[in-house]
């Protein structure tokens, strides 16, 4: 592991910035440490660390102007979630905000929920994503509310990139290594550590849609992992609901329903298969996760589990596949 260490700071920043990096575009990563450093943060506040996963070739050397800039680390490709497992333990910051390479920040946005975070000191700030370059002058926000409130209360985006969060809460959590969706793990299990949970409309975070990442991507390998992870995620997420507290537990109860409508719904859209689907249903309710419980979280979420429960409907799901949405 090779570390080239270009940042000495007298005191503990404000935000350790963690930008995970593997074969994107230069010019994303640029635009993306140039997006930090637009923000109001004097240098002392902020720290930009980028956790290279053994990209073919190290950015460095087309990142001269900007080396004093940052801490570059380079290790061998173990996936995102080892990626930032190391961030989180190198980071020094009060603050954590996890960017990918080919996103940005929207400084005039993100500095908001700066002033936001010295004036309320939140253990987790929620915010929404950017898809586009118009900056929304919004902000408004919701809380504060327990991290168990939280989870019960809403229906969770699990992102890890949509929030910024106390480095205190953390202690020994980590992404589960070699899994995708690492997120839904993660983000759920941090809330339930966090005591001062806020949510804002503000829209700091550009999220950039990009052809052939894992997320969207179309591999018939990678999309039998991904189910294959979710699935992973979702057992283990309820054997720790089984050792917690009755409040922390209906609270992540919340989720793991929601996590396993999402997973069906995947099902059904990737595999198009109603023996799949009958598997899936059938190792689901092997674990006491089906039938769906019955519960109006949503709107969303109470029409599927009515229609999901029954093998009629999942026949109905498998026949609309191309046109449902549960997003």
């Amino acid at each position: 592991m090779e570390q080239t260490d270009t940042q000495c700071l007298s005191e503990k920043p404000l935000i350790s910035f963690i930008i995970t990096y593997y074969n994107k575009p230069l010019a994303f990563l640029k635009e993306c440490i140039h997006s930090i450093l637009a923000l109001h943060l004097q240098a002392e506040k902020r720290e930009i660390l980028i956790i290279d996963d053994g990209s073919d070739v190290s950015p460095m050397n087309d990142l001269l102007e900007l080396r004093d800039q940052v801490i570059y680390l380079r290790q061998e490709n173990l996936g995102l979630s080892s990626a930032r497992n190391i961030g989180l333990r190198l980071a020094s910051g009060q603050y954590i905000q996890f960017v990918d390479a080919d996103d940005r920040l929207v400084p005039e946005s993100y500095d908001r929920c700066i002033d936001f975070v010295q004036a309320h000191l939140p253990d987790v700030l929620f915010f929404e994503f950017a898809n586009e370059d118009a900056v929304d002058e919004s902000f408004i926000s919701d809380g504060p509310v327990s991290g168990a409130t939280f989870l019960h209360d809403n229906n969770l985006h699990s992102s890890a990139c949509g929030y910024l969060f106390c480095k205190d809460i953390v202690g020994n959590l980590q992404f589960p290594v070699g899994r995708l969706h690492e997120d839904e793990e993660f983000t759920p299990l941090l809330l339930l550590r966090a005591g001062k949970v806020f949510k804002t409309d503000a829209r700091p975070y550009f999220y950039r849609v990009c052809d052939g990442s894992i997320v969207h991507g179309k591999d018939p390998r990678i999309l039998s992992k991904r189910l294959e992870d979710i699935e992973h995620i979702l057992f283990h997420l309820q054997d720790v609901a089984g050792t917690l507290p009755l409040n922390d537990r209906v609270a992540l109860n919340r989720r793991i329903a929601q996590l396993s409508m999402e997973y069906l719904y995947h099902v059904i859209c990737i595999t198009r298969s109603q023996q799949k689907l009958e598997e899936t249903v059938e190792r689901l309710r092997a674990r006491g996760l089906f039938p769906l419980p019955a519960r109006k979280y949503t709107r969303k979420y109470y029409v599927f589990s009515k229609v999901v429960n029954h093998k009629i409907g999942r026949r109905l799901l498998l026949a609309m596949a191309p046109v449902i949405s549960i997003s």
